[in-house]
Order: structure tokens, then sequence, then C-alpha cells
């Protein structure tokens, strides 16, 4: 009694007690059940949707450097060893790669069917370095050594390779759009491996073949290209490494971060995360609708004994207080159970492989799940804020109560 507010004490009683009336004990359960249930929910939702987010980035880093440079009409960058040396001074930059970027159109004649190719020629070593391609080689011919791709070679995205009915070994055709003064040309690479990184695009549509080799289809000098990749010491800080880079090597050139490049999917994704906290916090509030109902239905069968502690000098205030707490302790149970449940089952669901998904569908076989302490502590907040203020009403409304008409009441 030393240690608890009256109040507090008498709230911690009329809890313990209430096991009389089946009714308030049932909207007690209701309101704390409620309560954990949409926090809960939140928990292993956010986990999840965290998880496939961090999922998607993490294969997108894969296929995607961290930084590009490019020129502002995608022309071609001349004497690129200079603007390759001024880059490499940068101290965050780890890795640069130069490369030349051309769409055109595959075709093989294992298939009657053309499909679109982003043709990407690069310095495979120091691209192998960057992206780490050889640990996305689905399969390859036994004379690619991982160290060059070779002559007339490419490597093919999973999907594009099923697409055009491709394989390893096999000849494919591509043909490049000309200039309104020349025919399109038809250039024959063989396919020396396929690559498979998670990310349908990059598979379903890249294709990568020789820095040496680009600059003689393309005709174009061994100093020259259309484009730089970049690794830093820490993805990160994109942003603020672009914004350096920008200002040294300033126009005609433009550097883009690799959140930039996938701008929407993201937005789409954390638009996605909101309204699913939106949502599912619905659940909540109903709790917090349980949580007034149950308050009110207690005063109502303890209005006799307000009026007693009326009599007994309580003031209004005090009485209010009451059964502010009860509201508080039944928002704080509901959000603990929650919580512990909710960890629980993310926790479960990221150590133990309880559900299977379509590897072929997802590229992954199980659920990502990855628990943001900054969410939990979001929905333990909003959850115990949204309960808290369902407590104001009902224990404003009591603080009105006419003692005298309180005593009278059976």
């Amino acid at each position: 009694m030393n240690i608890l507010s009256v109040e507090l004490f008498i709230a911690l009683r009329y809890l313990k007690t209430k096991g009389k009336g089946s009714l308030s004990v049932l909207t007690t359960l209701i309101a704390i059940g409620g309560t954990a249930l949409g926090v809960a929910s939140l928990v292993i939702t956010l986990s999840i949707m965290s998880g496939f987010q961090s999922d998607i980035q993490s294969r997108i880093l894969g296929v995607q450097p961290h930084i590009i440079v490019t020129n502002v009409d995608d022309s071609v960058i001349k004497n690129y060893f200079d603007i390759e040396n001024k880059i490499k001074k940068n101290k965050f930059v780890l890795n640069v790669s130069p490369f030349i970027c051309k769409q055109g159109m595959i075709y093989s004649s294992n298939s009657s069917a053309f499909a679109g190719i982003v043709m990407k020629a690069v310095n495979y070593k120091n691209e192998n370095v960057m992206l780490n391609i050889s640990k996305k080689i689905k399969v390859s011919d036994i004379k690619f050594n991982n160290e060059k791709i070779g002559k007339r070679s490419i490597i093919l995205g999973s999907e594009l390779a099923k697409n055009i009915s491709s394989n390893v070994g096999d000849e494919v055709a591509i043909m490049f759009p000309g200039d309104f003064k020349n025919f399109n040309k038809l250039y024959k690479f063989v396919v020396v491996a396929i690559i498979e990184s998670g990310i349908y695009d990059f598979d379903s549509s890249f294709g990568l073949i020789d820095l040496e080799e680009g600059q003689k289809f393309f005709l174009m000098q061994n100093n020259e290209i259309t484009g730089f990749n970049i690794n830093t010491n820490n993805f990160d800080k994109a942003t603020i490494i672009t914004s350096q880079l920008q200002n040294e090597l300033s126009y005609p050139y433009i550097v883009r971060t690799w959140a930039e490049m996938n701008k929407n999917l993201f937005s789409a994704l954390k638009l996605e995360k909101i309204m699913m906290f939106l949502i599912l916090g619905l659940i909540i509030l109903v709790a917090a609708f349980n949580i007034v109902s149950n308050i009110l239905l207690l005063s109502i069968q303890k209005s006799k004994e307000i009026g007693i502690m009326c009599a007994m000098g309580f003031s209004k205030f005090m009485i209010s207080k009451i059964f502010f707490y009860e509201g508080i302790i039944i928002g704080f149970i509901g959000n603990l159970l929650g919580l512990i449940v909710g960890l629980v089952i993310s926790f479960s669901l990221k150590f133990f492989d309880i559900f299977k998904l379509p590897k072929d569908v997802y590229y992954v076989n199980k659920l990502p799940v990855v628990i943001v302490p900054s969410d939990i502590i979001t929905i333990v907040i909003s959850a115990f804020i949204i309960t808290l203020l369902a407590g104001v009403y009902p224990a404003y409304q009591i603080s009105k109560l006419d003692p005298l008409e309180a005593i009278k009441y059976r």
C-alpha cells in the first residue's frame, strides 16, 4: 500500500474481483484479446514486410551497383580513363567498373520468338568483384573460366534464356537499332553462362558481353564507354557520396544512387507498409472501444462503491483516476501479450521452415522475416496511446457522477 497509490490499488482490486459479473469478465477479456491480437498482427505483418523489403534490396544490390555515372543524354563518354581516375580519388569509393549499355532484340534458332535485351558490355573481372556475378551463375560452359566472358560470347539472364528457349552452348543472334543511314546489323553470340539473380526484370532482359567486344560491335574507341558502375564502402551513405561525386564531375555527367534508380519500387513498398499498419491498427481501435464499454460497465456495477468513496472524502478526480488506471492496466496487459505472441511467431518464422513458398514464383523458399526495433517501438507506443485515450472518456464521464445518486443506485 505504501508503494501503490490508493487509486491504483483500488483499480487492481476491481480487476481481480470482477469474477462475480460474467459480462464484465467477458468484456475485459475481449478488450485484452483485441489489443493483443492487433499488436501481434502488426508485429508479424511488419516483420514479414520488412523481410521482403530487405530481401528485395539485397537482390537489387546484387545486380546493381551502389552508384551509376552516365552522361545526361546517355551519350558516349570519351577519354573515360581520366573520369575513372577522378572517381577513384573519392575516399568512399571501393570499385569502379566502366560499361557500355545498349538495347536490342535477341533471337535464338531454338525459338521463333524475338525478345528484348539490354546488352551490357563490361570488364567481367571488375564486375564480378563488384556484384559477385560468379555466385549467381546457374549453369556455364566448361570453357568459361570466370576471368573473361570471351569473344562472341554472352551471359544471359535465366528468364531471358527460357523465353527464347536457349541454353549454354547455343548460338543466339542480336540485332541493334541502327540510325537512318545504316541498316540494322545482326550479331551472333554463343551462350557461355546463364545467370539467375532473383530479380525478374534483370533475369528477363539482361545479357553480358566483354567490354572490348562491345566497343568493337558499337564502333567505339577503346577509351569510350557509356557509364560507370561504382561500389562504395557503405551503401547507406550512397546519397552523400553521390552529391560529392556530382560536384566533382559536374555537367554533363549525372550521378544516381541505387535507391533513385528503384525509387518507384521502394516507394510502393513503403506505402504498402504504411497502409498495412493503418488497416491492422483498426483492430487495436476496435479493442479500444471495448475498453471504453468495459470501464463504463464497471462504473455502473461499482456505482454504489463510488458513492461511498465520495462520502468518505474521495474527490471526483481521484474516482476518475481509478477507472483511468483500469483502462491503462487492460491496455498494458493486451500490449504485453500481443508483443510476446508477435515476437515469438516472428522469430519462429525467421528460424524455422514453417511455411514453404514456391521458389519459382517468389525466388525464396521461406518467408523472409526481419524484426526492426523501430517498427516494434512504433507499434507498442501507438497501441498504448490508443488504449490510454480509451480510458480518458469513461474516466471523464465517471467524474461527473452525482455521489448521492450513486449511493441510491442499485
